[in-house]
């Protein structure tokens, strides 16, 4: 194995052989070579906690030794059939997510990624009412592929090209900036009721499906109230359309307590989505329906990587692992104790952290002043201070204002009480370069 390139030497090469729309979270980006469960380590040796599993992917942490193993083995094994071929691992893998997943969702399309899982449960739905039109969610952002990107809601990740046709966009329950400027306690879910809306006057009034994140990812861990989607589902059984739940990043035990994020809401979707967590790295992703939704899908469909044996051995190694070692209980207490930590720092500086949301450990929080106005590049600029402290820390949101702090499972207090220092420190120096100026 060849010596680790210097960050210098690495970044002159990305630049001259990867497309320029490929960017770096930072202005000076690490050279990372290894990982060990909550850790990071760049080419000098140099430790970085990780607070944002790869993009809230690495479920179990870095390289763990159980999913690395079955991982290794299945290498040594067999690599690639295609669906096409009958494998153990994906039908493996497709009893269990049948196990653990809510209601009747017991029939599974292995893809190789969420916007992959996505596209198949639009066409899925499409096939299965017969409409073509789709509703989506303000703020949402649900992949990179035509598609998903148009029913992305964030211009940050819309296409660029003319967008597919037959979306239209609801209003998030985005309680801290309420589009109708109401507060949870008094809101009589304006915004649930927005989809009824928005099928009465952007679509023919008979939708084929809704597509929603139990909590918006992209979007800044945007958590709705409690009872958000027993109304939506209401008001989609009104109008004969359809539920898809896009887990990719809520999925696999991160909102704590539960395998899937929707299930903390009292729903069960028509369909269902996931990735990311799934293979803790490795390319999947996977879409769930009912057997009675898959009743129209008898024309042949392949996916060549999809189910590969690779991925799905994984996959399965890495929900064994959730259960074995509690990581579910451990999202939700630990997960609880960071919220607690962040609405503490939101007590000492209102003027710079203006919500603290989420569910176990998919957790965000908005730096804005009193005002509401988002500290865009204060964001960046923490994000970048505590990368140079150790400490990886992922942004989002429509203003690039919110920290995402959504770390491996397998996290401990210790690990977030090591954030929330690093995090005060930066958010000191931060304020006392906005009051020189």
């Amino acid at each position: 194995m060849t010596a680790p390139l210097s960050r210098e030497e690495l970044k002159k090469k990305r630049d001259q052989f990867i497309v320029p729309g490929v960017k770096h979270m930072f202005q000076d980006p690490p050279n990372f070579v290894k990982g060990k469960g909550q850790y990071l380590f760049d080419e000098t040796g140099r430790e970085y906690l990780d607070m944002f599993a790869g993009i809230v992917t690495v479920s179990v942490g870095h390289c763990h030794p159980k999913v690395t193993q079955r991982t290794v083995e299945q290498v040594n094994t067999l690599q690639h059939t295609s669906t096409i071929f009958m494998t153990q691992p994906m039908v493996e893998l497709a009893e269990k997510l049948a196990e653990i997943a809510p209601g009747d969702l017991s029939k599974t399309f292995v893809t190789n990624s969420g916007t992959e899982a996505n596209e198949a449960a639009i066409r899925f739905a499409r096939l299965a009412t017969g409409r073509h039109e789709v509703i989506a969610l303000n703020h949402s952002y649900h992949g990179e592929s035509h598609l998903a990107c148009t029913l992305t809601a964030n211009h940050n990740w819309r296409p660029d090209l003319m967008p597919a046709s037959g979306i239209a966009f609801a209003a998030n329950a985005y309680c801290y900036r309420c589009p109708y400027s109401k507060t949870p306690d008094s809101c009589s879910l304006e915004c649930a009721k927005d989809v009824e809306r928005v099928i009465q006057t952007q679509t023919s009034g008979k939708p084929a499906v809704m597509i929603a994140e139990p909590i918006q990812g992209v979007g800044g861990a945007i958590t709705p109230p409690d009872d958000y989607f027993k109304e939506v589902k209401k008001i989609l059984e009104k109008y004969g359309a359809l539920f898809i739940a896009d887990e990719v990043q809520t999925g696999v035990g991160r909102t704590g307590q539960h395998w899937f994020g929707i299930s903390s809401y009292g729903v069960v979707p028509d369909y269902m989505t996931m990735a990311k967590g799934l293979a803790n790295g490795l390319p999947i992703g996977a879409v769930m329906t009912t057997p009675k939704l898959t009743e129209n899908l008898q024309k042949q469909q392949i996916n060549t990587f999809g189910g590969n044996p690779i991925s799905t051995a994984t996959a399965l190694a890495v929900l064994e692992t959730i259960e074995e070692e509690k990581l579910m209980n451990n999202a939700h207490v630990v997960g609880g104790y960071l919220m607690e930590g962040l609405r503490d720092l939101q007590k000492q500086f209102p003027d710079v952290i203006g919500d603290v949301r989420g569910k176990g450990l998919m957790v965000g929080c908005e730096l804005a002043d009193k005002k509401k106005n988002p500290l865009t590049q204060e964001t960046a600029r923490i994000v970048e201070m505590s990368k140079d402290d150790g400490v990886i820390i992922g942004k989002g949101g429509l203003y690039g204002n919110t920290l995402r702090v959504k770390p491996p499972l397998s996290i401990t207090k210790e690990n977030v009480d090591t954030m929330l220092k690093v995090l005060r420190k930066n958010i000191e120096a931060t304020v006392k370069v906005g009051a020189a100026k």
